[in-house]
């Protein structure tokens, strides 16, 4: 099989990343929380962006997050970086194109990157301790914004803040924070939990 060596360092560099207690919740919060927590998997889409140096990565990425198990996440666009993977299992990462495994940095100090924020997000749901909880609208949708707290890699502070509608709560919108400054944003543009898929075969 052709193995590509030659994917952009700079790009590679932002890609991996490894991720990291439930405080006291409203009813509201633990309703809109309690698909997360009890879900078996779920599969989703998202343009996930950031900004380093000045300069802003976005890319469509693909996920199929299993708590405790493997989760997979595949780079759908831009087309130069197309069919990067990142296997996450047991706290490890592996970033693999073509069947190669290849080395990659991180974005901050507490190894969070692109090719995890969406897997951080669903921990965090499942996982965080709440911070904040209100009704806001994402675009015209009426959501719920929680805002949930965890201990990173490198024991500093993960904030993770959801908007989630308020129908089914399927995420919208999603903001990674380390240090108070949002490193990473993801636009949902597609979710499903596994119990859906199966309905629908």
């Amino acid at each position: 099989m052709r193995r590509w060596a030659c994917v952009p360092m700079m790009t590679l560099c932002l890609l991996l990343a490894a991720c990291g207690g439930t405080g006291g919740e409203t009813e509201g919060a633990a309703e809109a929380r309690m698909p997360y927590r009890n879900m078996a998997g779920c599969v989703m889409e998202a343009e996930v962006s950031c900004t380093q140096d000045g300069a802003v990565w976005e890319a469509t990425l693909r996920c199929d997050y299993v708590p405790e198990g493997e989760t997979t996440v595949e780079v759908l666009s831009p087309e130069t970086i197309a069919g990067v993977k990142a296997v996450l299992s047991d706290g490890e990462v592996e970033l693999v194109y073509e069947d190669q495994c290849l080395n990659a940095g991180t974005l901050s100090s507490q190894d969070i990157s692109p090719m995890a924020c969406l897997p951080q997000l669903m921990s965090a749901l499942r996982d965080g301790w709440l911070l904040e909880e209100n009704q806001e609208d994402w675009g015209e949708t009426p959501c719920v914004r929680l805002t949930v707290d965890q201990t990173g890699a490198q024991d500093g502070k993960i904030l993770s803040t959801l908007w989630l509608r308020q129908e089914d709560s399927v995420p919208l919108r999603g903001e990674i924070a380390v240090d108070g400054e949002i490193i990473l944003t993801a636009d949902f543009t597609s979710f499903s939990f596994y119990d859906t898929i199966d309905n629908q075969e």
